[in-house]
């Protein structure tokens, strides 16, 4: 007896992922391995920055009570290069030699830059300023922080500025949601190692790998790779393990109704069915269910349609677990190479687009075929076709996806 399913929208599946709660975990990692990464604690900052007076410039500091009368000779008692100090005042027309960055003494008010002063002749420690400037030239303690300050704020994705700016206050270590253990299952007495001689009747497992390279680029961590044949007792066991372990499983294959598709009888009987039918072509098969508290993603055994249900339904739920908004940007764009066919549910073209003076116009790009996998190098964005008895019209304005790692 065939299972009747009740198909929905792609709007009504992404909307149902999102209502799904996930678990929110954090960890502690060192700064130099947080790039990305979004915080999951405000960061103060632990001192003032800078927290000593700074020079803007190579020149001569001089006191702001010498600051007068120019062109005039200063007295030179000093070098200070960066990183070095200066343990006295200075004194009356006395100046220092400093450098870009380094510690101004303590009642210097002004900075002459270099290319204001001029040696004196047989008098090396002597300087000729010939004018004032505008400005002190000296960035003071705490111009750009006070200690206790917001650095960078909690649920902020960290970028190598970001880490620029908590290495400055010598910040080792940070606090971030953790990325999602995922575990990959491929399903299908047909699927074949690479390192087996070819069968007839039979296929190299290209989804596995797709799906596990797929999560590692958008963030999650895969814990297992199963390759399974169509076994209902050995899914179940293996699927039972992977729930258990992991944040997020992924299933592939064995997920319509066939007599050997044993993914979708476990959907059915799941403690919550999302749902396992879209109005989409391909990747109608697709379904999610949670089963003990752990969303399951079960995707289509062909090709196509599980690169472009990955996409639309699971990219989006990898973010989510780290706080992240989807890398996948959703765009209107123009149609602009011709599709003719006409389709009962909605039909999702992997495509290619092109971006001039802020409009995007968008090309199919080869097979859109389910078991189709010719164009899934070249693809760089998805295109949805409108379910309708009559062909889109070329330059038509339609939805697009413009993909994330192309």
């Amino acid at each position: 007896m065939l299972t009747r399913r009740f198909p929905i929208s792609i709007q009504e599946a992404q909307q149902k992922l999102a209502e799904v709660s996930l678990p929110s975990k954090v960890e502690t990692i060192p700064v130099q391995t947080a790039n990305h990464r979004v915080l999951a604690d405000t960061i103060v900052a632990p001192f003032a920055y800078p927290h000593f007076r700074r020079s803007g410039y190579d020149g001569y500091a001089i006191r702001s009570s010498d600051d007068h009368d120019f062109p005039k000779t200063f007295k030179v008692v000093g070098d200070i290069p960066a990183g070095a100090t200066f343990e006295r005042e200075l004194g009356e027309n006395e100046t220092v030699r400093i450098m870009t960055g380094a510690f101004v003494p303590t009642n210097a008010g002004k900075v002459i830059m270099l290319e204001q002063t001029r040696s004196v002749e047989n008098k090396p420690n002597q300087v000729k300023m010939v004018v004032t400037e505008k400005h002190s030239n000296i960035t003071e303690i705490g111009s750009e922080f006070q200690e206790g300050d917001d650095l960078i704020l909690k649920n902020t994705e960290l970028t190598p500025g970001g880490l620029a700016i908590l290495t400055a206050f010598g910040i080792q270590e940070v606090t971030v949601y953790r990325q999602p253990r995922v575990a990959v299952i491929t399903t299908g007495t047909e699927l074949m190692a690479p390192d087996e001689p070819l069968q007839a009747g039979k296929i190299y497992n290209s989804n596995g790998l797709l799906i596990a390279n797929l999560v590692r680029e958008n963030g999650g961590i895969v814990t297992q790779e199963s390759q399974l044949v169509d076994d209902a007792d050995l899914l179940a066991s293996t699927l039972q393990k992977a729930m258990a372990e992991n944040d997020l499983v992924i299933t592939d294959g064995g997920v319509s109704v066939g007599d050997f598709d044993f993914i979708g009888d476990t959907a059915r009987t799941a403690d919550t069915l999302l749902f396992n039918k879209l109005k989409m072509r391909p990747g109608s098969v697709t379904t999610a269910f949670v089963q003990d508290k752990t969303l399951v993603m079960a995707l289509s055994g062909n090709p196509g349609a599980c690169f472009t249900a990955f996409y639309l339904f699971v990219e989006p739920l990898l973010q989510r677990f780290m706080h992240h908004s989807s890398k996948v940007k959703r765009v209107t764009a123009t149609l602009a190479a011709p599709y003719h066919k006409t389709n009962g549910y909605d039909r999702i073209l992997r495509s290619t687009y092109q971006e001039s003076n802020q409009e995007i116009a968008v090309f199919p790009n080869g097979s859109d075929q389910s078991g189709a996998l010719g164009n899934l190098q070249t693809t760089t964005c998805l295109v949805e076709i409108p379910h309708s008895t009559n062909p889109i019209a070329l330059n038509a304005k339609v939805t697009a996806w413009l993909l994330p790692f192309k």
